[in-house]
């Protein structure tokens, strides 16, 4: 069944949300690192535990460069985090600037601690990220309904969409995307901006596969074909023996794996590359589509959903705080929209 995917159907329609609003101050919206290594402690790059608060990821490099009195380019970092927002992230820079670590403070950004690594930080070298997050003004009457959206997230799992800040204002970011992808984007782009718009037009593909799982009951059905994947981590390979595999997923042993498109995507088989090819198909794409753009658009899978064993609620005066953790590349914005039944992102960076 055909979806919107900026807007794809929740795990929880059947629930009424409860409302209210998030990163009403800095505070409401708290996330932390979880790195995927720490730093060793000897090495030519110096490792910053840093808090930022307030401070747009942008702003943030140039920021840390500038009162460092290094080039922008040799900060590294492992993932974006929003600007509204109290965050914890390891920054690396290079060991020449530790002598003037202590005009590191100020305008939002704290030093927290610091030590020395082998190699520069780079996006990617993330385990996760845990949340603790303030829904403000939601609807206690809804307390019931928020308890039964929680206990199905528990036991089915998360959808693994991509969050709309993935999309850019007004979904920018995908018209972009399928002017680089059929060649006719006349503006040459920054390499930055070139390889994000790619990525969400891949972005928005794997959520309209997604969404029409969800939409067609197939969210949690193992179907012939389908590509699998170790849970919580591990390697690929394809349904065949359609009941064992239903009951290895059901036991949390693996997890279905939906199509990030490009050249050289794990492929799926039998009905399961059916239901694929329509998606590229509605889109006017073909497998072809995505020749003649190397790494940019080589291809991988991603897990259809993801499990958040420690997920907490928690009703408080101001709102009902959420407690959770999710693993790199997941989208805080997608729970909070099966919780408040209404759209979260206010089109700031990623929280990945």
């Amino acid at each position: 069944m055909p979806v919107d995917p900026l807007n794809p159907p929740p795990l929880t329609p059947d629930l009424p949300g409860v409302g209210g609003r998030i990163k009403v101050q800095p505070d409401d919206f708290r996330v932390e690192e979880i790195p995927s290594y720490e730093p060793g402690g000897g090495g030519e790059h110096l490792y910053l535990w840093v808090e930022k608060r307030d401070v747009g990821p942008e702003f943030f490099a140039r920021t840390i460069a500038q009162r460092l009195g290094v080039p922008v380019g040799a900060i590294g970092t492992a993932g974006l985090k929003d600007r509204h927002a109290v965050s914890r992230q390891w920054v690396s820079v290079p060991q020449e600037a530790e002598p003037r670590l202590a005009k590191l403070d100020g305008g939002g950004i704290t030093l927290l601690k610091h030590s020395r690594h082998t190699n520069k930080l780079k996006p990617g070298h993330l385990k996760g990220n845990r949340f603790d997050i303030l829904v403000r003004d939601a609807d206690r009457a809804k307390a019931d309904a928020a308890t039964a959206v929680l206990d199905r997230i528990h036991t089915h799992g998360l959808p693994n969409y991509y969050g709309p800040q993935r999309f850019g204002r007004d979904g920018g970011n995908i018209d972009l995307g399928f002017r680089c992808l059929a060649g006719t984007q006349p503006k040459r782009l920054r390499p930055f901006v070139y390889k994000f718009a790619l990525s969400a037009v891949q972005s928005l593909l794997f959520n309209d596969y997604l969404g029409r799982r969800l939409a067609d009951g197939l969210f949690r059905t193992v179907q012939s074909g389908d590509v699998m994947a170790k849970w919580p981590a591990g390697g690929l390979f394809v349904a065949e023996d359609v009941p064992t595999e239903q009951s290895r997923f059901d036991a949390r042993e693996t997890v279905t794996a939906g199509p990030m498109f490009g050249r050289h995507t794990f492929a799926a088989a039998g009905v399961a590359v059916e239901r694929e090819a329509v998606v590229l198909a509605d889109h006017k794409l073909t497998p072809r589509s995505f020749d003649g753009f190397g790494k940019l658009m080589g291809g991988t899978r991603r897990h259809n959903l993801i499990y958040l064993d420690d997920l907490t609620a928690t009703w408080e005066d101001a709102g009902l705080r959420l407690m959770f953790t999710l693993p790199s590349g997941c989208y805080a914005t997608v729970l909070l929209r099966e919780v408040m039944k209404a759209d979260p992102a206010d089109g700031e960076a990623n929280d990945e």
